[in-house]
């Protein structure tokens, strides 16, 4: 027979969203709605908790769609079905001939239904044990184990149809992208700002980013390798904006006039002040930056503390209490790990002092500031910047 089959996405924290619910699920539908129009004519509805996604013609890539909506957030498991008719015997012709091939190499199953339609003439108990009876006589190699099953077949009666998959797959889970404001990413070449601008899209904040380079003591490559990470996380933010801003003539001047253990505090600062500058500009609500408190020199609370005055945003930091490995946990989650490692230096690694200050004092800070003018080097390399539109091949 032939199998129609859709995509089922299930919701998250949105359902406790009330009187604001429906801002959270425009915004999720409009997402899935970007996505699907990379992988063909899909038609996307909502109802009861969970979007539908329906291929129209035979152009529709189910697979891509399949990959492309499990990295939406706001969606926290996702699960290819197959469509049956509201009546038991097109329930059991379907799973006849759609669920044997999700068990060939399985030993034990257990089945679960749902009956939202509560007109309909089974309830859940008697469907999973009819559903259940009709998999034994196809799969006579499977037993069932209703406490720790290899596989679930979910039996889902809605309003329209009848619904039959085995298992979904986690989703991204979360926001819908945008549903929090917008934030700028303060993005580095290594591990720790890609995975915090993650975290950030998964509560709902949409992104654009800031990238410093100083060429020429950094490469294209480097600059490459940041776009790339920034593409990596588009796949989870949708596109981001990265504006690239040159340090060069700073970090010069700082080597020029200031005390060399001052060096990391200051360029922060800078970097800082340019950051706040930016977000105004483009109308961003916060800024976000991937530091992770006592990792390094510039990450201590006195060094925070000496940093922070240079905006008067918020700043995101969902790392500050994770140690390395958690950070590299997320890293390679997302797929962003491997090109976090590649060995292309950033600005940071550029005039690295050998003994920077970790517990520094404001004054003493604002005392070498004050070797140079601060507000002409700001507008002078906020005037280098430029941008690059990123977006992911979902």
């Amino acid at each position: 027979m032939s199998i129609q089959e859709i995509l089922l996405c299930k919701y998250g924290e949105i359902i406790l969203k009330g009187a604001n619910r429906r801002t959270f699920e425009d915004q999720l539908t409009k997402e899935l709605r970007i996505r699907a129009s990379r992988h063909g004519h899909f038609e996307i509805r909502r109802a009861q908790s969970t979007v539908f996604i329906e291929p129209k013609d035979e152009t529709a890539d189910l697979e891509g769609m399949f990959d492309a909506a499990r990295k939406v957030f706001g969606i926290v498991a996702v699960g290819r079905a197959a469509v049956a008719e509201k009546n038991m015997e097109s329930i059991e012709e379907v799973t006849r001939a759609y669920i044997p091939a999700f068990l060939r190499d399985k030993k034990t199953f257990k089945v679960e239904a749902k009956r939202s339609d509560k007109a309909f003439a089974l309830g859940s108990p008697e469907i999973s044990r009819e559903i259940g009876g009709v998999i034994l006589s196809c799969c006579p190699w499977l037993r069932v184990d209703v406490h720790n099953p290899e596989v679930t077949v979910r039996v889902e009666v809605r309003e329209h149809n009848a619904y039959i998959h085995a298992g979904q797959f986690k989703g991204a889970g979360g926001l819908p992208v945008g549903t929090n404001g917008k934030g700028l990413l303060l993005l580095s070449g290594g591990i720790d700002s890609p995975v915090a601008g993650y975290m950030m899209a998964k509560r709902g904040v949409r992104l654009d980013a800031i990238h410093f380079e100083s060429f020429p003591y950094t490469s294209e490559r480097a600059r490459e390798k940041v776009l790339e990470l920034a593409k990596i996380v588009a796949q989870y933010s949708g596109p981001i904006n990265v504006h690239i801003i040159s340090l060069t003539h700073i970090q010069e001047e700082l080597v020029r006039a200031c005390e060399e253990d001052y060096f990391t505090l200051l360029l922060r600062r800078y970097m800082m002040a340019l950051a706040d500058k930016l977000a105004k500009d483009e109308e961003c609500n916060a800024l976000i930056t991937g530091e992770s408190l006592g990792q390094v020199a510039s990450q201590t609370i006195q060094a925070i503390g000496v940093t922070d005055p240079m905006t008067s945003l918020p700043v995101f930091r969902p790392c500050i209490g994770m140690d390395k490995e958690e950070i590299i946990t997320v890293s390679r989650h997302i797929g962003a790990f491997e090109t976090s490692i590649q060995p292309y230096e950033d600005c940071c690694t550029v005039f690295t002092p050998r003994h920077p200050r970790t517990k520094p004092v404001l004054e003493k800070v604002i005392a070498q500031e004050e070797k140079l003018d601060f507000n002409a080097l700001v507008e002078e390399a906020y005037a280098t910047r430029y941008l690059v539109r990123v977006r992911a091949d979902y």
